[in-house]
């Protein structure tokens, strides 16, 4: 048993990496305000879970998102719309409304329970418990400077189910489908009291749907591994008729031991979200092409716990409009493994 729990540890944190990379935490498209969310893979959701075998993930992540862009070029202004849920509109910068925008600090905390029903079949559940987004933006209509417009509190739950299509010494396939719950405040105020901006909100207020697929291939199995994943995001409307536009994420990467208890990996994360739209229209400076390198490490002090940490690097980074993007990703986290029989 201690020799399988490792081997399923060592496959399982393969996937951690993943399931944080493909999204199934509460991440949200870069949008007015520039909230986002490290997506890459992690290790511990993708690959199948032995029946009765527990994986407890907790991590922590770090974005601080201050690049200002106009398209895929730097620029020194970022003029972005607020969305005024209480009169039905969007204020534009074009009419003297709206916000420009300084910076954001997003720290996150996250964590992950996954449970073997049977050879096959996993299922698991995501609880974002703490998201904090530190804003700093000039309101255009008053020329007033603030920071305290940002927001703190628990993020959308998620709920998943992953089933491995194919298993064998070298090839793994997981399908894996999800729903992110509206559990999450997505209606706190800002300093002026009104109804925040939806991309630095914890939560959406709109039920989601992911679905994923996976493949890992050993090259020299518990050694050195490729693996790759796609995952579809579909947003829904939220009472508030915000609607979060739709996400493609696309991940390959590798893992190699150089030790007894030391693991490297390399990854490419990629994402492609479209527009945010309000009451039918497109919200402008919403979607963004992402993508990033990886480089990360993993530690197994035994056979059931394991530290890790990566770091998102950005390569190309494309925003519609105008908006802030993320300068680099951090995440550190830890990982364990028991049997429940």
């Amino acid at each position: 048993m201690k020799d399988q729990i490792h081997g399923i540890a060592f496959k399982t944190s393969l996937s951690i990496g993943l399931a944080i990379g493909m999204g199934f935490m509460a991440e949200q498209a870069t949008a007015s305000c520039g909230s986002s969310n490290c997506f890459l893979v992690i290790d511990s959701q993708e690959g199948p879970t032995a029946p009765g075998l527990m994986s407890v993930d907790l991590s922590y992540r770090y974005i601080p998102q201050d690049r200002k862009l106009r398209g895929s070029s730097a620029t020194n202004q970022v003029l972005v719309p607020k969305i005024d849920f209480e009169n039905g509109a969007l204020a534009l910068p074009a009419d003297g409304e709206g916000h420009e925008e300084q910076r954001t600090i997003n720290i996150l905390g996250q964590f992950d329970l996954n449970y073997g029903v049977t050879p096959r079949l996993g299922i698991g559940i995501t609880v974002p418990f703490y998201n904090e987004r530190q804003h700093e933006h000039t309101h255009l209509d008053t020329a007033e400077f603030t920071k305290v417009d940002g927001t703190t509190g628990m993020g959308d739950i998620t709920l998943r189910a992953r089933y491995a299509l194919h298993q064998s010494t070298r090839h793994l396939v997981v399908a894996g489908a999800g729903i992110k719950l509206p559990s999450g405040e997505y209606r706190l105020r800002d300093s002026d009291n009104v109804i925040n901006e939806p991309t630095i909100q914890p939560g959406t207020g709109s039920y989601d749907y992911l679905l994923s697929v996976f493949y890992d291939y050993q090259v020299q199995p518990h050694e050195f591994d490729t693996f790759a994943s796609l995952q579809y995001r579909l947003n829904t409307k939220n009472d508030l008729e915000y609607e979060f536009g739709n996400a493609v994420t696309v991940n390959a990467g590798l893992n190699y031991r150089v030790g007894a208890k030391l693991i490297v990996s390399g990854q490419i994360n990629a994402r492609y979200a479209e527009r945010d739209s309000f009451l039918g229209q497109d919200v402008p400076s919403t979607g963004s092409t992402m993508i990033y390198a990886t480089p990360g490490i993993r530690v197994e002090s035994s056979d059931q716990l394991s530290l890790y940490a990566h770091l998102q690097l950005p390569v190309h980074q494309r925003v519609n409009d105008v908006n802030l993007a993320p300068r680099y990703q951090f995440m550190f986290g830890l990982s364990y493994a028991f049997s429940t029989l």
